[in-house]
């Protein structure tokens, strides 16, 4: 306690009264100005060339310490007695423009990224730029975005590996999902696909879960569903096959046409019973289903705890699923290529950072791209 930051093995300090740095030593070196009561001193330690500056009052004094160990402390050395020193760990704005030394250190390892050259691709002798273009296409492909794709195959002279007519069954499957039309999309799919659902009986209860949790999202809702009577006619809405026709106008509803009915309520209870009589043995799909009941426990399940369940959003992951599941019936990939290169991209990164990496936390894919987008 009676030695100052820089003395002791593994420690680093910049001392007040000489300017001088100290390693793991007595012995300083000259290093910066010295300092006194009112300056304001920072410390910054770089993890991505594991380098240590000091700064006073908000000027870089340099570097001081290179090859720095992970796992360092912040430390304040006093040894007058009454000293007193006020620490800011980032709750305050810095003297010093930290940001800007970020964007300067981010800007520099996109540029070493960029100045290494990408390996010739394997395979059909195709260049890098081909590659990219068909695991773009594939995306569109495997989202349903068919008019899009077939515009991006035009332009790029690529084809289809998958015929238009299948691209376009599963956008149809898709949009009533994304719609809350979970009876409707199960109907779809036991049309086209008459042995998915069957050969995908945890994909099905899940379906079954978000169906149960639509009818409770339509209880209040100003625009009347009907809703399943049991699991065997899950039909909760009717959708056009085309889906061409638009409506701008709604029927206005009065207040007691949005209370749930007590039809409604017995269909639901219904339907609930049957799903809980499936006795799955599946953890995650008991999880999922017991969260489902819980809303029935709320007066408005929308501003319950658990109310994130209702959320439109909440369907995506299961559209995701389901399209998943469809073109693996058909021989296809799960997952498009670009999706799956991302996925690697993230964990390479995740990996490092584990490693103690530090470049690591600026070169996350996201914000590679958010700095690519914008004008140089």
């Amino acid at each position: 306690m009676n030695r100052l930051p820089g003395w002791e093995k593994d420690s680093y300090g910049y001392h007040g009264d000489d300017g001088n740095s100290f390693s793991s030593s007595g012995n300083g070196k000259k290093y910066g100005p010295t300092f006194t009561t009112g300056d304001i001193i920072g410390c910054c330690v770089n993890m991505i060339n594991r380098t240590v500056f000091y700064t006073k009052n908000g000027i870089n004094l340099g570097v001081a310490f290179t090859d720095v160990p992970l796992g360092l402390y912040p430390t304040v050395g006093l040894q007058t007695p009454g000293e007193v020193a006020d620490a800011n760990f980032g709750d305050r704005p810095f003297v010093f423009d930290i940001e800007g030394y970020m964007v300067e250190c981010r800007t520099k390892l996109r540029r070493e990224i960029q100045s290494h050259s990408s390996p010739a691709p394997h395979g059909d002798n195709n260049d890098l730029d081909t590659v990219l273009k068909k695991m773009v296409f594939g995306y569109m492909v495997h989202h349903g975005y068919c008019g899009a794709a077939e515009n991006f195959a035009k332009a790029t002279n690529l084809y289809f590996f998958e015929d238009i007519p299948s691209i376009q069954n599963r956008q149809r499957v898709q949009k009533l999902i994304m719609k809350g039309l979970i009876g409707d999309a199960i109907t779809l799919v036991q049309e086209l696909y008459p042995t998915l659902l069957g050969n995908k009986p945890e994909l099905l209860f899940k379906l079954q879960i978000r169906n149960f949790i639509e009818m409770i999202n339509n209880l209040n809702s100003s625009e009347p569903q009907s809703h399943p009577y049991s699991i065997a006619s899950l039909m909760n809405g009717s959708e056009d096959a085309d889906e061409k026709m638009e409506v701008d106008h709604k029927p206005e509803i009065n207040e007691a046409d949005r209370q749930p009915s007590r039809q409604a309520l017995e269909q639901l209870l219904l339907f609930g019973r049957e799903l809980a009589a499936q006795n799955t043995q599946d953890e995650d799909l008991k999880r999922q289903l017991q969260e489902a009941f819980s809303l029935l426990a709320y007066r408005d399940p929308k501003q319950s705890p658990i109310g994130y369940l209702l959320h439109a959003n909440q369907r995506e992951q299961l559209c995701a699923d389901l399209n998943s599941a469809i073109l693996e019936s058909h021989g296809l990939p799960r997952q498009p290529p670009l999706e799956m290169a991302i996925s690697q991209s993230k964990n390479t990164v995740g990996r490092m950072l584990e490693e103690g990496l530090g470049a690591a936390a600026y070169c996350g894919l996201d914000q590679f791209l958010n700095c690519s987008l914008k004008p140089q």
